[in-house]
């Protein structure tokens, strides 16, 4: 029993021998260092231009060709009101109407009138033949003929006159209905049925269709550039329209020291009288720059702003590098600048944010899109 536990220990003896010698002839484990991890960023190059476009914005106002205040010819009361504010009416239709009676109570006193001087003249008329015959026959003198002849003469004036104040009555009767002048709609009614009204005091507001047409006043240097008949891009309440310039005016206004243009509208569109409009206005500006997207820029110092270039480093790295630039214009995604950058160049185009100068960086690989 003894001998069979001295054997079983010398076995686990030499197994564990067995083991260390095995160890020993492994090599060690040799720990590797992390490799460092490098922002990539996006990039494009500068492309030096000669010029930009300088799209210049100014305002005006929407006003119909023809808006006109119409009212009565003749003062008196409002019989008849055909139609109120927002209607629409074409030309010739009939809008109002005053009270008439008295000029008809007029008229048939004309008419009655001239009645009985057609009754006069008939029997002016017959006694002048009679009294011609009876001068053959020495019966009537010559003064008698004259005062005759002068009796008929003064009932034709008469007649004339008559027949000028009927026709002045009708003038008044007809002028008694107003009427539409052009087609358009009824802006605005300023008095109401049975109010008598003065001479010339409006009774509507009309404004013509299809005449529409906006007004902006332009520095002068611009409208000189302008001519009538040329096309032009105009904006009304964010509705992008094709205008054309109507007009160009000769006089400088004083307070704003512009030029108004008179631009027609296409009869399509739909503005409103009075509102607001705008005219944009490109023009090619001569100066060297680039352009840039607005992500690409950030604040520096003294009024300037700031570019981040790539330079090339080590193992396809690139080294950021601060420059000073100065924006010359901008649009709504873009600038265009200047400064201390060089054609060609590479530079950082979004992501500012989270890159300092002289940063180790790599590039992004630029896939070309269809």
């Amino acid at each position: 029993m003894i001998t069979t536990r001295v054997l079983a220990n010398q076995k686990w003896l030499m197994g564990l021998v067995a083991i260390s010698l095995v160890s020993a002839c492994q090599d060690p484990v040799i720990e590797q260092a992390p490799q460092p991890s490098y922002q990539s960023v996006s990039s494009q190059s500068l492309v030096l231009a000669d010029s930009y476009l300088y799209q210049q914005t100014f305002s005006g106002t929407i006003r119909s060709g023809n808006t006109t205040e119409i009212g009565f010819e003749l003062s008196g009361k409002i019989k008849a009101l055909a139609v109120d504010s927002g209607d629409n009416v074409k030309q010739g239709q009939q809008l109002a109407k005053l009270d008439t009676r008295l000029l008809v109570a007029a008229q048939n006193e004309l008419n009655a009138s001239l009645s009985q001087n057609k009754a006069d003249l008939d029997l002016a008329r017959a006694t002048l033949d009679r009294s011609l015959g009876l001068q053959k026959q020495g019966y009537v003198s010559e003064q008698q003929l004259d005062e005759l002849k002068g009796q008929l003469n003064s009932l034709l004036a008469a007649k004339t006159r008559l027949e000028a104040s009927l026709l002045a009555n009708q003038l008044k009767i007809d002028k008694s209905t107003l009427l539409a002048p052009f087609d358009g709609v009824i802006s605005k009614r300023n008095h109401n049925l049975a109010e008598v009204v003065n001479v010339g005091s409006p009774v509507f507001t009309i404004i013509e269709h299809n005449n529409i047409q906006a007004y902006i006043g332009v520095p002068v240097e611009i409208a000189s550039q302008l001519t009538s008949g040329q096309a032009v891009d105009i904006t009304v309440r964010d509705q992008p329209l094709q205008g054309v310039i109507a007009g160009i005016g000769a006089e400088l206004n004083p307070v704003t020291r512009t030029v108004d243009l008179r631009v027609t509208l296409p009869k399509s569109a739909k503005v409103i009288n009075g509102e607001l409009s705008y005219l944009h206005y490109q023009q090619t500006q001569a100066s060297q720059g680039y352009w840039v997207p607005l992500s690409a820029l950030t604040d520096g110092v003294r009024g300037l702003w700031n570019i981040y270039t790539l330079s090339p480093a080590d193992n396809k790295l690139f080294s950021i590098e601060r420059r000073d630039v100065e924006i010359i214009y901008t649009t709504d995604n873009k600038a265009f600048i200047n400064g201390a950058i060089s054609p060609n160049e590479q530079y950082v185009s979004q992501g500012l944010h989270k890159l300092v100068a002289g940063q180790l960086v790599s590039q992004q690989t630029q896939v070309a899109t269809r």
